[in-house]
């Protein structure tokens, strides 16, 4: 087993999400904007992070805009994920790196069958029986995107965010309208897709991730407390993903 430090890049559509590994474990994570130069990272980075480049220990990046992946193949010590090459069969070419690495992470983690939720720009599920095989999953708006939709394209809504405090379900003002229809919406969108996955797999590990998963869970733990019990909240399952691929190629 490699005991060498390294760092894990990746790239999503809103935010590049960061992570340092010592010895294999996840020592810190960061999460920044894009930058369009390796002179205007020095600027937006943190100082460990440029630190580490610097250096140029190995740099692992995924990514799901490939327009950005260009910038950092400009640093010699940066390693291209393969997802392919990630062991759970019945992956197709165009699912996402993303999920892909969050899927593999999950269920060496936690265990197989597996249904990952990954709650960022985009709302994902994607689940693998005990097998390793894919079984497939589904995508739509995330909680802030489904926001911005209403608040571009309507005339008369204003641009709100979801708030960490509770928001109640029947509304009694435009904001809060806005909000209970987008959180209760998506929460009983992931209830029905997980009460489906555990009729066809009972035991499976129920795992929430992505940027939105302190929000989530704390409205499940409110709304949802029996099923909260069965879901796994962890935040870095790509970065486990990442961790896993490195140790098998």
């Amino acid at each position: 087993m490699s005991q060498e430090n390294w760092l894990g890049l990746m790239i999503g559509n809103s935010r590049l999400h960061w992570a340092y590994f010592a010895d294999n474990q996840l020592q810190q994570t960061w999460n920044t904007i894009k930058g369009d130069s390796l002179r205007e990272l020095e600027d937006i980075l943190p100082p460990e992070i440029n630190n580490y480049l610097k250096r140029a220990i190995p740099l692992y990046v995924a990514s799901v805009v490939p327009s950005a992946t260009r910038l950092y193949l400009q640093l010699p010590q940066t390693i291209i994920i393969d997802v392919q090459s990630i062991p759970i069969e019945g992956i197709y070419k165009t699912m996402g790196c993303d999920r892909t690495l969050a899927l593999w992470g999950g269920g060496c983690k936690y265990g197989f069958p597996s249904l990952v939720i990954d709650s960022g720009t985009a709302l994902t599920f994607t689940g693998a029986n005990e097998h390793m095989e894919l079984v497939g999953g589904a995508i739509l708006p995330g909680v802030k995107l489904q926001i911005e939709t209403l608040f571009f394209n309507t005339a008369a809504l204003p641009e709100v965010e979801i708030l960490e405090e509770f928001i109640p379900r029947w509304a009694k003002n435009t904001p809060n309208a806005i909000q209970s229809g987008v959180i209760y919406s998506i929460l009983g969108g992931i209830k029905g897709f997980i009460d489906d996955w555990l009729e066809k797999y009972p035991s499976s590990s129920i795992i929430l991730t992505g940027g939105d998963t302190i929000l989530l869970k704390q409205y499940f733990a409110k709304i949802y407390p029996s099923l909260a019990d069965k879901i796994i909240f962890d935040s870095d399952l790509i970065f486990y993903g990442m961790k896993e691929y490195k140790l098998t190629i």
